[in-house]
């Protein structure tokens, strides 16, 4: 690589997805900004510079984040984002703002903030959100996509909102319990209503269809709640682990003194490396 630009190119192991991409982005990167860029190029480049002559004029804000006017991108999965962001923002302890992507520039201290967030099953837009930070929004058109196709399906989108929806919530957690409660009250208070119909007005309810019904339902309450409870347990069970959010494979740099500066960070030492292409 011949540049006057340094650059670091990290290749993982495996491909270990788009979070653990910006993370190792955020780690291999330093000096005054971070900006967080889709490899794509659908994002422009140019408004990276906006966002850090903004920054360099407002000192009340550390974030700058974009979001798109216009999307490029079906309407049904337009409509299903715009759902996904109504219902976390009722039921999460951070805000999202709507659409916001993670597109965005913002200062070293909040570098810093999310490196510490260690965790595994990483949601940026929600770590961006509870570190806190003051942000200023700025809408963008998103261009043409630079070569080849998107990856995500409505599976992958439908994964990565429950994703956010455990890692920001407790919320499915408390419902489950709050219905666990309504249903069994309804139980018990069914079974005093058939006591009563039989003891005091000679009354026979078809039992065997009625309580068919209950228990299908019952059951199917149970199991749907065992399966959010599940979800939760996975979780708990990747992050005790503590396996690396990466493995890298190769690293190249086309500055030796910066190669030198990496090395040194094994050690606990800082480095000043740009953010990597992955």
């Amino acid at each position: 690589m011949e540049s006057d630009i340094p650059i670091t190119a990290v290749t993982f192991s495996r491909n270990y997805g788009k979070e653990s991409a910006m993370f190792a982005g955020l780690q291999k990167g330093g000096g005054r900004y971070t900006a967080i860029v889709d490899a794509d190029l659908q994002q422009p480049l140019s408004m990276v510079r906006e966002m850090v002559d903004f920054l360099e004029r407002h000192a009340e804000y550390d974030v700058v984040a974009a979001y798109q006017d216009k999307r490029r991108e079906k309407r049904a999965i337009s409509k299903l984002k715009n759902q996904f962001y109504r219902i976390i923002n009722l039921i999460s302890e951070v805000d999202f703002y709507q659409g916001a992507s993670d597109f965005r520039t913002f200062r070293g201290n909040v570098r810093e903030a999310i490196l510490e967030l260690r965790e595994n099953n990483r949601f940026s837009k929600g770590i961006f959100s509870w570190i806190g930070f003051r942000t200023f929004y700025i809408p963008y058109e998103a261009n043409a996509r630079n070569a080849g196709t998107t990856s995500w399906s409505v599976k992958k989108l439908f994964s990565y909102a429950i994703n956010g929806i455990i890692s920001f919530s407790t919320i499915p957690l408390r419902i489950a319990t709050v219905v666990g409660v309504l249903v069994s009250a309804s139980a018990f208070f069914y079974m005093i209503f058939v006591i009563i119909q039989k003891v005091f007005f000679g009354i026979d309810i078809p039992g065997y269809a009625t309580l068919l019904v209950f228990v299908l339902f019952l059951g199917g309450t149970q199991n749907i709640f065992l399966g959010i409870l599940g979800e939760y347990i996975s979780k708990i069970h990747i992050e005790v682990k503590n396996r690396p959010i990466y493995i890298v494979k190769s690293q190249e740099d086309n500055s030796e003194e910066r190669k030198t500066a990496m090395d040194l960070s094994r050690f606990g030492g800082k480095t000043d490396a740009k953010k990597n292409d992955i």
